[in-house]
């Protein structure tokens, strides 16, 4: 009989119990570190990381709505370029990669330079530090969010968190399966 009785499980006392009651730490898996970047961090740690998720989820919902908006069909008007390439001939997914000319792929990366140094900052990068990791109002935008409560900011919040956890991991998924040349329901052939 006894060897059906519960155990009894030891307490432990990690350095994650500090962020037990962190914004996104949420059932069923609690705080999620399988690879341990919060081992022996601190709060600034914590925050640096929070703010490196935060625009990664940004980005991986701008890169998953471009994929299925661009594979409807939905394309920029005109040419990308004065050869008289127009976007409608620009493939979808990474065969755009190639198709891109050599002119348009820097203007990309130097805009996306210019918007990581000198627009896209927050406390955790050296700006004036904001309500939290990833605040990139800079004391210019608003939209109005100082009119909401402290419980709509955290709703709001947290939702922007996991829409980005799923994108990040929605974008994985369409890039191996084009990768693999598969069919998505919806989305159609990759």
């Amino acid at each position: 009989v006894a060897a059906f009785a519960p155990s009894k499980v030891a307490q432990t006392s990690t350095a994650l119990n500090a962020f037990d009651s962190e914004l996104g730490v949420q059932p069923p898996l609690g705080l999620f570190d399988p690879l341990g970047l919060l081992d022996d961090a601190d709060q600034e740690r914590f925050d640096r990381l929070r703010y490196v998720e935060v625009k990664h989820g940004r980005i991986a919902q701008l890169a998953f709505l471009g994929n299925i908006i661009t594979r409807a069909g939905v394309h920029l008007p005109g040419d990308i370029d004065t050869a008289g390439t127009s976007f409608d001939s620009i493939p979808d997914g990474w065969a755009a990669i190639n198709a891109i000319p050599q002119a348009g792929l820097l203007q990309i990366v130097a805009f996306v330079g210019f918007l990581e140094l000198g627009v896209m900052k927050d406390s955790a990068n050296g700006a004036e530090p904001g309500e939290f990791p990833g605040d990139f109002r800079n004391g210019a935008l608003d939209f109005g969010w100082d009119t909401f409560d402290e419980e709509t900011k955290l709703s709001k919040r947290g939702i922007e968190l996991n829409n980005g956890r799923a994108a990040m991991m929605g974008i994985l998924g369409l890039m191996v399966h084009e990768q693999l040349g598969t069919e998505i329901p919806i989305v159609g052939q990759m």
